[in-house]
């Protein structure tokens, strides 16, 4: 999608609610909700956008304000609410209701214009109950706007979107493996390493866990914003982003960092550190190299019901 539509939209909407921080149901709908619609590729102005689409319910009939369809059958359901208001728990179970009603209806948005949260049906687990992707703000629109690929019209159309939530389910899948099974976890990781390296002047044991805990926060994060396509980041952009990531992975001349400490050697010949970064060894940066190498060389995951990451974009 285009970043400067994208970035005018957010800079518009927040403008428009900056100046009417009380905006009513009526006026966010117009300003703000409809503007959103049409980012993701639906023409208001055609049969694809259904307003105060009529679903059949058990006691009558009831109304969603936005139904999205592909041919005549709708495919995405959006209620929308007033700027002023928060969204709440309530809503979101009226959404899975209208959501339920209708068989093709795998999506569903919720939005007061400024914030927002997608709804899809889980049909792996569960039957195909309506489950909350991604939640998201027009702040994090600004930083993420890939975010949106997710609900573009093409994606919807395409299936592209059914396979992104399929990637966000396999992640909080392995979340709440990781959680629940956190000791057994830590466990095989330690064991694995041993079987590999022998004894470390290191505690092991909480190296492990620790490892297993931060996976666990790199997978919250990237969770939250998928995208398989490249990044259009400038080559100014890039130098300096990894700048700062080297900045930030590598400990300066000047920190509070012993130049003095032990060599991770393995059976085939492998050294953590190598060489040339020998001088500036570091007990904990040396066990995370060493258990990223024997994951990435013996596939470590393939026991632990983790799963491959792909590339995500992260808040």
């Amino acid at each position: 999608m285009n970043r400067d539509e994208i970035g005018e939209y957010v800079q518009r909407s927040q403008q428009l609610i900056e100046a009417s921080p009380q905006m009513d149901e009526e006026n966010t709908k117009v300003k703000l909700v409809q503007p959103f619609l049409e980012l993701l590729g639906w023409d208001l102005y055609s049969t694809e956008v259904s307003l105060e689409y009529t679903i059949p319910m058990a006691s009558g009939s009831t109304h969603v304000d936005y139904a999205l369809l592909v041919g005549d059958s709708p495919v995405v359901f959006v209620e929308a609410k007033p700027v002023r208001s928060t969204l709440t728990s309530d809503e979101v179970r009226q959404l899975r209701s209208y959501m339920r009603q209708e068989l093709d209806v795998d999506w569903g948005i919720l939005t007061n214009g400024k914030s927002f949260e997608v709804l899809t049906k889980n049909h792996r687990d569960n039957g195909g109950e309506e489950v909350s992707v991604v939640q998201f703000d027009l702040d994090d629109l600004a930083k993420n706007p890939d975010v949106l690929e997710l609900l573009s019209k093409e994606s919807i159309r395409s299936g592209k979107s059914d396979e992104v939530a399929e990637q966000v389910a396999e992640t909080n899948r392995a979340i709440r493996h990781l959680q629940k099974d956190e000791d057994v976890v830590t466990k095989a990781v330690r064991e694995a390493i041993e079987d590999e390296i022998g004894e470390l002047t290191v505690d092991l044991e909480q190296q492990s866990r620790e490892f297993i805990q931060n996976l666990v926060s790199v997978l919250k994060e990237q969770r939250q914003f998928v995208s398989d396509e490249p990044s259009s980041e400038s080559h100014e952009d890039t130098a300096k982003r990894e700048d700062d990531e080297k900045k930030t992975a590598s400990p300066s001349a000047d920190d509070d960092v012993p130049t003095e400490g032990y060599i991770i050697r393995f059976s085939d010949g492998h050294e953590i550190p190598d060489e040339k970064d020998r001088p500036q060894t570091q007990q904990k940066l040396n066990m995370g190299a060493a258990v990223d190498y024997l994951i990435e060389e013996y596939n470590l995951t393939e026991g632990l019901c983790l799963i491959t990451s792909r590339r995500w974009i992260t808040s």
